[in-house]
């Protein structure tokens, strides 16, 4: 009986998780001749960097096919807005790094919300700051900033980021 429950689990699991609906693969190829150096499957055995880098590579191409997008095509207006919620957070620094740059080739507009551990990462490339706290826990906190008026304040903005994490690690 209960190892007819856990298949029933496990069924239910794989048919409403949407990324168990498609297997896929990848090749990365020089440029110089089209010779195939690596290989990505949805259930290859990849290391975590590198299966974060898939991950941006094909969520940018599925922007970019959505967004009617050309490789290098500068379109004034085109509408390029895009939302990444906490998409960094666990990610290793330099797949962070190669998702922002691939997004940036795109020219897509991104808001981004991510705890403070890797707003070092993300500060290149972005214009503006919008620095959420809730203080004493009785209301939250909005301070818009441009990039440069976040690094002049980065010092006082440091001094309220200990509530702000003990709050994220209540919350998870």
């Amino acid at each position: 009986m209960k190892a007819s429950r856990n298949r029933t689990v496990a069924g239910r699991q794989k048919v409403t998780d949407v990324r168990n609906w498609f297997s896929f693969a990848a090749s990365e190829r020089w440029r110089a001749d089209e010779t195939e150096f690596d290989h990505y499957t949805d259930s290859g055995g990849k290391s975590g960097g590198q299966k974060e880098k898939l991950a941006y590579t094909i969520l940018a191409a599925s922007l970019a096919y959505q967004f009617g997008l050309e490789w290098g095509e500068v379109r004034s207006r085109s509408f390029r807005f895009v939302v990444i919620d906490e998409a960094f957070g666990r990610g290793s620094d330099d797949s962070t790094q190669y998702g922002l740059r691939l997004f940036q080739q795109l020219n897509m507009q991104l808001l981004i919300i991510t705890p403070l551990q890797k707003i070092h990462i993300i500060e290149p490339f972005v214009s503006n700051v919008g620095f959420v706290d809730n203080k004493d826990g009785n209301y939250s906190r909005l301070r818009v900033l441009s990039i440069e008026e976040h690094f002049s304040n980065k010092a006082s903005l440091h001094d309220a980021a200990p509530a702000l994490l003990r709050h994220e690690e209540q919350s998870v």
